[in-house]
């Protein structure tokens, strides 16, 4: 029932005949991390791993845009990051203060908060089951 009103849901949103499978406007390996399913997917995990690079210490936008880049999934454009940094500071899940660059003007650094790290562990804790029970569904013939 979940995965019919997903469904539904989407198709009213105009989000599902986006996401039909193989319809990229791009070539190669490189399209499979810019099509529209992965969009979709990065749109719903992108903040948790946000948090979770905000774990190991402070860091400012580009530092954050630079290490997703790392993993073509996750890449990122700082017309998606800034927002996004915008709205865990506004929800209390990080925060900011400004420090002197040796190369320029000051710089912003984020930092998780104790609501954010709660919200990280959470995600963290409910990520496994949610993919496994993903992959089961996708998987051929795991279903009645």
């Amino acid at each position: 029932m979940a995965l019919v009103r997903t469904a539904h849901y989407l198709a009213s949103h105009a989000i599902l005949h986006r996401m039909v499978p193989g319809i990229t406007h791009h070539d190669g390996d490189a399209g499979a991390a810019d099509g529209p399913v992965a969009t979709q997917l990065r749109k719903g995990v992108l903040e948790y791993c946000v948090l979770a690079l905000l774990r190991d210490g402070p860091r400012y936008g580009v530092e954050l845009l630079q290490e997703l880049g790392r993993f073509p999934m996750l890449a990122t454009s700082q017309g998606t990051i800034y927002p996004l940094l915008s709205r865990l500071r506004r929800a209390g899940l990080a925060d900011t203060f400004l420090r002197d660059s040796a190369s320029g003007p000051s710089r912003r650094y984020y930092t998780l908060t104790d609501t954010g790290r709660s919200a990280l562990e959470e995600f963290a804790t409910l990520w496994p089951a949610f993919r496994e029970t993903v992959d089961h569904v996708l998987a051929p013939g795991e279903n009645p």
